[in-house]
């Protein structure tokens, strides 16, 4: 049998094609537009979603048995508002999850409203990227058209809507609504109320690896496939992504370097960082994770080479960086291009070089580049211990993971072992994953990770190059309180 996972990212959406021992037998991808109508915004059509996963369908499926696809899975980008009204037609553009132009909701949320009170209601605090602020916004903003709003849906959902017809979504991907009480796994009423909303607008929820339904009629009659493929709930893109590199449970790590960076913690119990700080979250395993997401992870390279450098040499950029030269450049970089979530919650915060000399080189500002995503990275590592959780290994995943030399720069920042799955394509891949549980191929996730997920190498600390890292980081961790002033002087001009 077969299985489709779908990855709805941020770019692009790839879909796989999947069997039952974990074997990728094809994969596409197409990528579509985002916009960007103010400084800090972001916005794309959900419709655009939905039409490049039906253009890719046909490709994927080409050469293939079509009667052998049992389930459908997906992961997609978190926290965007997608709404609808009640002819389900799309009411406006979703904003994404790195979006900014929420900070006087979230500044309302977090001072009005309360942090206290908004952990207590949903175990976090907010953040600009979570969909209750956008909502708010849009109250605000756009009242016209949030009078209209009659389906509240995350990315992904909307495509399994487009599916199945059915209106759900996961845990996983709700918990980063702000509009979940997580520990107890249902909306919260006091949210609701908050953001002027109806509990009917709410979608259905569901585990990550629950069956929502199968395929439209006209979807099967279109693809040629059985009427009865099973379609999941799926996850949101990180949780997808950790299932998808075996970190399911006990408290497994999995980093991603995708357009943000994530460190995913797993937790068999509902845990909330004291700093808030980091996100309390549910797993796609049906228990829990904490997750720290810096804004800018690999995108803050694409922005290098497509933006800056106008190269799209990526290997041979990097190669020349050499390795007498990690852990001793004098340039640093923070990574805040679309402001930043974890640990600062600042949404002014702003990317910048700093440290460049007469004989500063472009190596030295690519190599800052990655080495300032893994410092971020770090910020969020640091604060899960400093809560007592050991992090000493993880895996990784991700387009920026696919660099030996920025695994290297990570491992050694970090100081931890980084296991590289054999298998890249997290999200898509845990989304099969998913749908394989719901089909009854695996009996959990676990079970299905024991079967499908092998580690192709290890990529281990050098003692010499985590002292130098680590006395780099220090300086690096005082630059953004440094700077947090004039972030906020520069925004205020905007």
């Amino acid at each position: 049998m077969y299985y489709i996972g779908i990855d709805l990212g941020t770019s692009a959406v790839k879909l796989l094609l999947v069997d039952d021992n974990g074997t990728i037998l094809n994969e596409v991808s197409r990528e579509y537009p985002m916009s960007f109508p103010h400084p800090g915004w972001s916005e794309q059509r959900p419709e655009d979603w939905w039409n490049a996963v039906e253009l890719e369908l046909l490709h994927l499926l080409q050469g293939f048995d079509h009667a052998k696809v049992r389930g459908i899975g997906a992961g997609g980008q978190m926290h965007g508002l997608v709404v609808l009204d009640k002819d389900d037609h799309v009411i406006r553009p979703a904003i994404l999850w790195n979006d900014g132009r929420t900070q006087k909701e979230t500044d309302y949320l977090n001072e009005v409203i309360g942090k206290k009170n908004l952990s207590h209601y949903t175990g976090n605090i907010a953040f600009a990227g979570f969909t209750a602020p956008k909502l708010l916004w849009m109250k605000n903003n756009e009242p016209d058209l949030f009078a209209k709003i009659n389906k509240i849906m995350l990315p992904k959902d909307y495509i399994n809507y487009c599916l199945t017809g059915n209106f759900t979504t996961d845990y996983s991907d709700a918990s980063g609504t702000l509009l979940l009480d997580v520990a107890h796994k249902c909306w919260s009423r006091e949210m609701l109320k908050i953001c002027s909303l109806r509990m009917e607008q709410m979608p259905a929820l569901y585990e990550s690896y629950a069956p929502i339904g199968t395929i439209k009629k006209e979807i099967a009659e279109k693809y040629e496939l059985p009427e009865n493929v099973i379609v999941c709930a799926g996850a949101g893109d990180n949780a997808a992504a950790a299932v998808g590199c075996g970190a399911v449970s006990g408290n497994m790590c999995n980093i991603s370097l995708g357009t943000s960076g994530t460190v995913f913690i797993t937790s068999d119990e509902m845990k909330v960082d004291s700093q808030n700080a980091l996100h309390s979250f549910a797993h796609a395993n049906g228990k829990y994770h904490l997750m720290g997401c810096i804004l800018s992870g690999a995108s803050c390279n694409s922005w290098w080479m497509d933006q800056i450098l106008r190269s799209k040499d990526y290997q041979g950029v990097q190669a020349e960086i050499k390795d007498e030269k990690l852990g001793h450049n004098s340039v640093y970089f923070l990574p805040y291009l679309m402001g930043e979530r974890s640990p600062h919650n600042d949404s002014l915060a702003r990317s910048c070089f700093i440290g460049m000399e007469m004989d500063t080189a472009q190596s030295d500002m690519t190599q800052a580049m990655m080495e300032g995503v893994a410092f971020a990275i770090r910020d969020c590592v640091e604060v899960a211990r400093s809560q007592g959780i050991q992090v000493t290994a993880s895996t990784i995943c991700g387009g920026g993971a696919k660099s030996p030399l920025w695994r290297k720069i990570m491992t050694n920042v970090l100081n931890i072992n980084l296991m590289i799955p054999q298998t890249e394509q997290g999200p898509g891949y845990g989304a099969v994953m998913m749908a394989s549980v719901a089909c009854g191929t695996y009996r959990d996730e676990q079970e299905a990770a024991n079967k499908m997920v092998r580690i192709k190498e290890t990529e281990y600390p050098e003692p010499e190059l985590v002292k130098a890292y680590e006395a780099r980081y220090q300086i690096w961790h005082e630059l953004y309180p440094a700077l947090k002033p004039m972030f906020k002087k520069m925004g205020e001009l905007q």
